[in-house]
This record gives structure tokens, sequence and C-alpha cells, in this order.
């Protein structure tokens, strides 16, 4: 199986992670596992549009849409990319 990338890729959380809400932290948590990701600021927003079916285009334009002038473009692709290096979106 080829790894997609770019404008290809549909990112999703990996087999056994999940996504949870810390009401204490107030923080989304990325769970696997004996590991726990804490996403901070718009973390939380950005992984829960990887489910399968969006494109990395696609959750860049529907953020962008939520967030008119943040810098979503060149934030966004990078910090999936970096998620999918530590094991928790395939």
């Amino acid at each position: 199986m080829t790894r997609a990338t770019g404008n290809d890729w549909r990112p999703a959380l990996a087999p056994g992670a999940l996504r949870r809400h810390d009401p204490v932290r107030d923080a989304v948590l990325l769970l696997l596992p004996e590991r726990v990701g804490v996403l901070t600021g718009r973390g939380g927003e950005v992984v829960e549009l990887c489910d399968g079916t969006h494109t990395v285009p696609g959750i860049v334009d529907a953020l962008a849409e939520r967030f008119p002038g943040a810098a979503v473009a060149t934030d966004v692709p990078p910090f999936l990319e970096r998620l999918r290096e530590e094991g928790w979106l395939r």
C-alpha cells in the first residue's frame, strides 16, 4: 500500500487512537495505548476534520472558512504531517 501525500491524503485517526475532550484542561486529548497527546489552541478542531473523508486541501478550506485571515494554508498541512509521523494519523 502506498502512502498518500499532498492533495490525495485523507487523514484519519490511526487505528486504536481516540479523540476525547478533557474538561479539566479544556483541551482535546489524543489517546493511544500508553500515550496521550494534548492538543491546544485550534488543534482539536483540525483533528476533528480528520475523519478519512476530507482531503488536506478540504480541511484547509473548511478551516479557512471558519477562521478568516488565519494562516491555515501554511500551518495545517505540516501540523497534520507531524501528527502522522508521530503515529496519531494514518
